[in-house]
């Protein structure tokens, strides 16, 4: 057998815009292959064929050297292909076992659930991952919550393994782990075709494909290349990944949190005396995996979320419980986490969402009715100076790549804000290339005297641009940190639930 997968000529194409032209990709047994490219170059459509979501416009797939016809993920389990989704397709009040074997092939009218134990038992010590069968999905760190997906292909003897941004929720602690598993994984036959946009990670496949504009530009051994090269292909152009942040000196506080504290929908404490300021030309980064309080945070912050108790103090007023609205008016910018659900209205043009919670505003209105030529030329200024990539501004947001609809909430948040902004994972989910463009505007931004709360699950990204660092875990704040004198496995330590002051390794390595 001389491949596991393989793709000839697979082209895919959504109303007139070609997202695979002509796709060539080969998978060979027991190999990780790493699917590379910028928002929208069609790594997860390429992916989406493979395991039935889309049906190609034309090509064929071949699974161990032999035509298939996949037109549904049914079909792609048939040929054991498994695929583990970013955004995770669980069932928060099942079990573990229960999301594991309910829905699949082999339930049958009755759950044989003690012969479905029995094998994931087997899966789990083959492999070293210790999850307790019986616990409630909404019981688990979203970092356990991973092996779950993982362990559902696993159970349906995928000898082939698509995931999709497999450590965006893992502390750096468990991302090594999990490689090491896929390794041993790869060790016993399967076969990895990984999608990351981690320069780090993509540097730990065996080969690595790399896509633009629905092309395939190059298929390289990855030991013969390097990030450099990689990141050029990638964009089409030299990118820099040397961070350059001048020393400034911070100014009066612009925010000063004390004692905040929060619940979450069920009742639970979701902050638990949170505390700290940010003064001008500062950036406080806030650090912890997902689902350990920082979206509670960031929404307490801009107003959606109402404190149980503590005080926001935005330029000495107390704004604890203001409405958004109010919050804005006051000079306070927000990207959200999940820009496509709370930062834009997809169906909304480009220039509707440039002036979105400002449209009533008397620059974009003439009396009582909405100025459209007021906003259509202020859209062409922000699409120059933002460089986002669209036809015109009467494009829909949906329709664009991530990178360019994340460069829309950026636009608008940096035109109509004053002083304060809250970044909340502003580079997730972006190719190298716009993740420069952003953090160029950030460093700019405190540059001009804004107060920024920055959260991240890229420690990279902190290291580069905090001038502090709280980290978060389970709503509390376990420490505050200078990026110059602590390192990475620190922080990490302190991300699992250390408090500062917890001996870690001496590495300044951003793996």
């Amino acid at each position: 057998m001389s491949t596991a997968l393989r793709v000839e000529g697979l082209t895919k194409r959504f109303a007139g815009v070609t997202a695979n032209d002509n796709v060539d990709f080969d998978l060979r047994p027991g190999e990780i292959h790493c699917l590379f490219g910028e928002n929208g170059a069609g790594k997860s459509t390429l992916s989406s064929c493979i395991f039935g979501f889309y049906r190609p416009d034309k090509g064929q797939i071949f699974v161990r050297d032999k035509p298939v016809h996949i037109a549904s993920p049914i079909d792609a389990i048939r040929h054991g292909i498994g695929m583990v989704h970013q955004h995770f397709v669980l069932v928060p009040e099942f079990t573990v076992l229960e999301n594991i074997i309910v829905g699949t092939q082999r339930s049958g009218w009755r759950l044989n659930a003690q012969q479905a134990r029995q094998k994931l038992k087997a899966i789990c010590d083959g492999y070293g991952i210790d999850i307790d069968l019986d616990a409630y999905v909404w019981e688990l760190p979203v970092g356990r919550q991973q092996w779950v997906e993982i362990l559902k292909a696993l159970y349906l003897d995928a000898e082939i393994l698509i995931l999709d941004e497999p450590t965006a929720v893992l502390t750096p602690g468990e991302s090594r782990i999990l490689f090491d598993i896929i390794r041993k994984m790869c060790a016993r036959g399967l076969s990895i075709i990984l999608i990351t946009h981690k320069l780090v990670e993509v540097m730990q496949s065996d080969r690595v494909t790399v896509l633009r504009k629905g092309k395939v530009v190059a298929t390289l051994n990855t030991p013969e290349t390097s990030p450099d090269e990689l990141a050029r292909l990638m964009v089409g152009r030299e990118v820099s990944f040397t961070v350059t942040k001048p020393d400034l000196q911070p100014g009066e506080t612009v925010v000063a949190v004390d004692g905040l504290t929060a619940r979450g929908h069920w009742g639970e404490a979701v902050l638990k005396d949170v505390s700290f300021s940010v003064a001008r030309h500062e950036i406080l980064g806030i650090a912890g995996v997902a689902g350990n309080g920082q979206k509670e945070l960031f929404e307490v912050l801009c107003g959606v979320r109402k404190p149980e108790a503590g005080t926001i103090r935005l330029k000495g007023e107390d704004v604890a419980g203001l409405t958004p609205r109010c919050l804005m008016d006051r000079g306070v910018g927000h990207i959200p986490d999940d820009r496509f659900r709370e930062g834009l209205v997809p169906e909304f043009s480009v220039a509707e969402n440039l002036v979105l919670g400002w449209q009533r505003s008397p620059k974009y209105c003439n009396g009582p009715l909405i100025d459209s030529k007021a906003i259509a030329e202020l859209s062409r200024e922000m699409i120059a100076e933002y460089q986002i990539a669209t036809r015109d501004e009467k494009v829909a947001a949906g329709k664009l790549s991530g990178g360019n609809a994340q460069k829309i909430i950026i636009a608008r948040e940096f035109l109509h804000a004053s002083g304060l902004m809250l970044a909340n994972q502003p580079t997730r989910g972006l190719d190298v290339g716009v993740i420069e463009y952003v953090q160029a505007q950030l460093l700019k931004k405190r540059a001009e005297g804004f107060a920024i709360v920055l959260a991240s699950e890229e420690l990279s990204d902190l290291f580069n641009l905090a001038d502090r660092i709280a980290v978060m875990f389970k709503g509390e704040i376990m420490g505050i940190v200078d990026p110059k004198t602590t390192t990475i496995s620190e922080v990490g330590v302190m991300m699992a639930g250390r408090r500062e002051g917890v001996a870690a390794p001496k590495e300044r390595t951003l793996a």
